[in-house]
């Protein structure tokens, strides 16, 4: 066997440098071996191993957040940056981007609203960041592209897998959810109180650890397929070793624990109640960071390993700590009946377990270890004799931390409230918020904010009240509309380039109206020689459902007429007035359609919803002509109009009335008014119609991958991200499950539109898996112009 076998992790070094907690830990690509730290003190370190000896030299103090430093984590190296980026999240709600050579921010993202406390990097760029706010956004370069909304409490933690297009969120609701394309898949439920850590251990596999004190193991699936025990407070972070099943946790008792094949093999303690965060070298060391400000790494390695002095000194240090029995740390303590020091002469039956020995009326805690074979003291016990609050923000209330907690009885009988403090906060607007937030006398302000202060001893930090500006702006520092400044490269102009498209060649190629194609002949892909040309997209102009039937469409409506309730019968002459107004729309007629036709024609889409099909055939093909789109779209109805035909798009309703619904929508985007329209209300429209995606009619998903294109088409025009990832979302949640070719080829040419002439809609695609979802469609024989859209989809991904 080793020598160094069944040894153990031991201490390698202690590093100094940081002066509050250390929040967040991640290995480092550059320097290799080199780690990141973040902390308290609000600045990040970068640490290298230093060649000499067993230790680690910190090459950079990096600044750029106004309050404490949470999380970190490192962009992976592209051509423009090859060292890779390091991204760091604080309380200012901001996220900074630096690179390894610089202490000051590349630039910074804005957006969150509460303080940002974890974040994951995946491909392409994209970077995933989870708030106090209780959302997660997805961000590429340096702009938001997706919000992930869905939890109702702070989110700790976030990951994003490896199969691309996948995330996860760990939140204080106590559940874990998984994302594809923007879109909460699953919850995974089981924790019984805060998720505070995730990682990854394969595609189909995570763990996950919180402050009930257990870990656990997932499948994507859904499946908990192992609960983990040991620690016994809140677990805070969870870091695997490389290329293997086994992780290492810490936590709120003080312990870092390595678990192998599932059981706990080791316990570290440390002189520090708070063991915030952990991360694996490459070399299998461990980094810790902890409330007392250092940053400690473990190792397997004899050659690593810490002098007999300084491991010496760290045992000193650990033996002297005081152990506060409130934390339930080691259990209920009764120290009547606690035994001598005779009870160390046994030993130990596994590494790691605790005894508690009275000695002189003091009670000392020891801990076995394996490797040594004796028993270490780690700390004496105190009673609970002034213990203050002021450990570091460690009061949970609502999911997040504070402080302080208080409890405020107003009177006598009535309820007690809770009132969560940070240090950093003003106690008077504290105060008001309080009572603003509980209903109560605003005479109490006084009195509160006493109360707050003398509870404190005053404990402000002034020294912060400089980026504070006015106090009851609070969180409202930030400046919507103000990240659009920050991006310091010129977006590139969204039209250049543009002009190597051929006019007139796709006017109408895109929407045969008999389904016959139209390019047959072209598609016989020879040698590459013989290009053909992209006539599929940008796609310049929306398309219409244009089949009429006028004589069919209004006998249908006589029929139902004849069977409709009184108080929505029409009369004959209403039924002349919307005949009229279908040949003056659909015959391309002199007639303009008048005030009254359109006042029928409201009416009669107003039907009980068994009934209401043939009217809505009637405003699917009036909304073309340009009164009825700036009658029904404009300033005035246009709420209406949307929330009416929004409501035909119920997965439960009738199809033919979501079809008709759908059609009516794309055909709104022939005029300028309808645009303007449909890309106001853009969130909501394309969010109700996403859920016509679960039927099995064609036709529906054929103008459900309608309506995106045209979406794609007015976003091609405007330079807008958001817009586009939530199209992008869109395209691959519909993707997932139609059938049809058609709608699959119509949304190939939304795809095309959107990625046309923009690097970051080309990186968001990718970074969503799109280029994968869409592969297969390269192979298609018939039509081929599925295929060969397709292809032209793929040379730009």
């Amino acid at each position: 066997a080793m020598a160094a076998e069944g040894s153990g992790y031991r201490l390698r070094c202690s590093l100094l440098g940081h002066g509050q907690d250390v929040r967040g830990l991640t290995r480092g690509l550059f320097p290799p071996g080199g780690f990141v730290s973040v902390s308290r003190d609000r600045t990040a370190r970068l640490w290298a191993p230093d060649g000499l000896n067993r230790g680690f030299t910190e090459m950079h103090c990096m600044s750029g957040h106004s309050n404490f430093v949470s999380c970190v984590c490192i962009i992976p190296p592209s051509d423009l940056y090859p060292r890779g980026l390091i991204a760091t999240g604080g309380n200012d709600h901001n996220i900074c981007i630096f690179t390894v050579d610089n202490p000051a921010p590349l630039y910074t993202l804005k957006g969150h609203k509460n303080t940002v406390c974890s974040l994951s990097s995946g491909k392409f760029g994209t970077l995933l960041s989870g708030s106090w706010d209780t959302t997660a956004k997805v961000w590429l370069n340096d702009r938001c592209m997706m919000t992930l909304q869905g939890h109702t409490a702070a989110i700790w933690a976030v990951k994003i897998l490896p199969e691309q297009g996948l995330m996860l969120t760990g939140s204080a609701d106590k559940t874990i959810k998984l994302w594809k394309a923007g879109r909460c898949e699953r919850t995974f439920t089981g924790h019984e109180d805060c998720v505070r850590g995730l990682a990854i251990l394969s595609e189909m596999e995570f763990l996950s650890c919180a402050n009930d004190a257990t870990v656990r193991r997932w499948q994507i699936s859904g499946e908990c397929l192992q609960v983990y025990y040991g620690h016994t407070n809140y677990i805070y972070s969870i870091s695997v070793f490389p290329q293997c099943k086994d992780f290492v946790t810490t936590g709120e008792d003080r312990s870092l624990r390595i678990w192998k094949q599932g059981e706990c093999v080791q316990t570290i303690r440390l002189p520090a109640q708070s063991v915030w965060c952990c991360c694996v070298l490459d070399n299998g060391d461990i980094v810790v960071g902890a409330s007392d400000g250092i940053v400690r790494v473990f190792t397997e390695s004899l050659e690593r390993t810490a002098s007999a002095e300084e491991i010496q000194a760290f045992e000193n240090e650990l033996s002297q700590t005081t152990i506060d029995p409130k934390t339930g740390d080691l259990g209920d303590i009764n120290a009547d009946d606690l035994p001598g020091r005779e009870h160390l002469k046994d030993p130990g039956t596994r590494d790691g377990q605790t005894r508690l020995i009275k000695d002189n009326g003091k009670v000392e805690a020891y801990q076995w270890s394996v490797g040594k074979g004796r028993w270490m003291k780690i700390g004496d016990v105190v009673g609970s004799s002034g213990a203050t609050q002021q450990t570091s923000g460690k009061v949970l209330f609502e999911g997040k931390e504070y402080d302080y907690v208080f409890t405020i009885d107003v009177n006598e009988s009535g309820p007690s409230y809770k009132l969560p403090y940070n240090i950093t906060d003003d106690p008077w607007l504290t105060a008001y918020n309080f009572l603003q937030k509980n209903d109560l006398n605003p005479m109490f302000l006084d009195q509160v904010a006493k109360f707050i202060m003398d509870n404190t001893k005053g404990q402000t930090l002034l020294s912060t009240s400089d980026q504070y500006s006015d106090p009851f702006t609070g969180a409202g520092r930030y400046v919507p509309g103000s990240s659009s400044g920050s991006s310091t490269i010129p977006a590139a102009d969204p039209f250049t380039g543009a002009g190597r498209y051929v006019p007139g060649s796709a006017s109408n190629a895109v929407a045969p109206v008999g389904g016959v194609d139209p390019y047959t002949g072209m598609g016989a892909y020879q040698s590459s020689a013989a290009k053909v040309e992209n006539i599929y997209f940008p796609k310049k102009d929306a398309v219409t459902f244009d089949q009429a039937n006028p004589t069919q469409i209004l006998g249908k409506l006589k029929e139902l007429n004849g069977s409709a309730a009184e108080e929505h019968k029409l009369t004959e002459d209403d039924l002349i007035i919307l005949e009229k107004l279908l040949s003056a729309t659909c015959k391309n007629s002199a007639e303009t359609p008048t005030a009254q036709q359109l006042q029928t024609l409201w009416r009669a889409i107003n039907w009980p919803e068994d009934i209401v099909f043939p009217a809505l055939d009637i405003l699917r093909l009036s909304v073309r002509h340009p009164t009825v789109n700036e009658n029904f779209c404009s300033e005035k109805d246009h709420v209406q109009f949307i929330v009416l035909l929004l409501k035909f798009l119920n997965p439960k309703g009738k199809q033919a009335n979501q079809l008709l619904a759908l059609r009516a929508l794309c055909n709104c985007f022939v005029s300028q008014a309808g645009q303007k329209l449909m890309m106001e209300q853009r969130g909501e429209i394309m969010t109700q119609a996403i859920e016509m995606k679960s039927g099995t009619n064609k036709s529906i998903h054929i103008a459900l991958a309608t309506l995106t294109l045209n979406y794609a088409v007015c976003l091609h025009k405007v330079n807008n991200i958001e817009g586009k990832a939530q199209c992008l979302s869109v395209i691959s949640t519909v993707m997932e499950v139609v059938q049809d070719l058609e709608a699959v080829f119509r949304l190939l040419v939304a795809l095309g539109t959107l990625i046309s002439d923009d690097t970051s809609a080309v990186q968001l695609a990718k970074s969503l898996g799109v280029d994968s979802q869409i592969k297969k469609y390269a192979s298609v024989s018939e039509p081929a112009k599925v295929k060969e859209c397709c292809r032209f989809v793929l040379n730009l991904l």
